[in-house]
């Protein structure tokens, strides 16, 4: 029999190419989920529900019989800190702003890189630090015009920060899984998790909801296919090749894709200001960038 072992991480440019495509991709949810009629914890629970019909094609048997018990414990767990994501998260667009939320729910490298230091023992070289800070330092200026500070804002904010301490949980835990574990079937099975937690959540708060006619059925079916499973799923590929420092680093760059499509979409102006923030943010992932040689094999067992 075959197992997938995934000996190392390439950082290599084209990975980290498409964990940029994986975030253009995520960046649509916040979109979506203000378009779903349906309440916020509702609309995350059928975009993970409609993904599972979608994923089950490209489940294999012999992927789910190779799973040691120990592995479905853990990737049902990274389900349940995705549905802490989507609850925080889809919550605070009732109590903030959409910039706000956009920003403090990308945080999630100050959450992933010292986990990654500790626990998978990856080196923070100076030019990698640098890089975050000057990631970091983009998209502060990005948002510095959008972003406001009140109290009233408090508690969406507070959800945000909280969907980021989740999103960089599951991140982690893919990461790990990833090691052993193919992409799909993590998305497959954790899914399954995710609605666990999300159903006792709406039951004990918005009680259910079933979307009855297509206005409310589109926007739940672009988040499972777009949000879910071209970004989420495409992020939980890369994680495989690239380090979780590198790849949460990465992520921090969503709230640049958001002011792209606000430029594309909604035909918002692109000022000064956000242009150079935009090339600051480029510039520090650029910077962080690692250079190493892995490579992924199969070992007969």
């Amino acid at each position: 029999m075959k197992k997938y072992v995934n000996n190392n991480r390439c950082n290599s440019a084209k990975y980290i190419f498409l964990i940029f495509l994986a975030i253009c991709f995520l960046a649509t949810g916040g979109i979506f989920v203000k378009l779903s009629p349906l309440p916020p914890i509702n609309t995350g629970f059928y975009r993970v529900l409609f993904s599972i019909p979608m994923l089950l094609p490209f489940i294999k048997k012999s992927d789910l019989q190779s799973l040691s018990y120990k592995q479905v414990v853990i990737i049902v767990l990274a389900g349940a800190f995705l549905a802490g994501d989507l609850t925080f998260w889809n919550s605070s667009f009732s109590y903030t702003t959409v910039a706000n939320s956009n920003l403090l729910v990308n945080l999630t490298p100050f959450t992933v890189i010292p986990v990654s230091y500790f626990l998978f023992k990856e080196k923070m070289t100076p030019k990698f630090l640098l890089g975050g800070l000057v990631t970091l330092l983009g998209v502060f200026v990005l948002m510095a015009n959008k972003v406001t500070v009140s109290p009233e804002r408090l508690l969406g904010d507070s959800m945000s920060l909280g969907a980021s301490v989740f999103y960089a949980m599951f991140m982690i835990t893919v990461y790990k899984l990833r090691d052993t574990v193919k992409s799909n079937v993590i998305m497959f099975l954790s899914a399954f998790g995710t609605l666990l937690v999300l159903a006792a959540v709406i039951f004990f708060t918005e009680g259910f909801y079933v979307p009855k006619n297509f206005e409310e059925l589109w926007p739940l079916l672009a988040l499972a296919l777009v949000s879910q499973i071209l970004g989420q799923g495409l992020l939980a590929y890369c994680l495989g090749k690239v380090n979780a420092s590198l790849s949460s680093l990465i992520t921090l760059s969503q709230p640049v894709v958001a002011a792209l499509y606000a430029w594309v979409i909604f035909q918002e102006h692109l000022n000064l200001q956000s242009i150079i923030a935009i090339i600051i943010t480029l510039t520090g992932v650029y910077l962080a960038k690692t250079q190493t040689s892995n490579k992924l094999v199969e070992e007969e067992i």
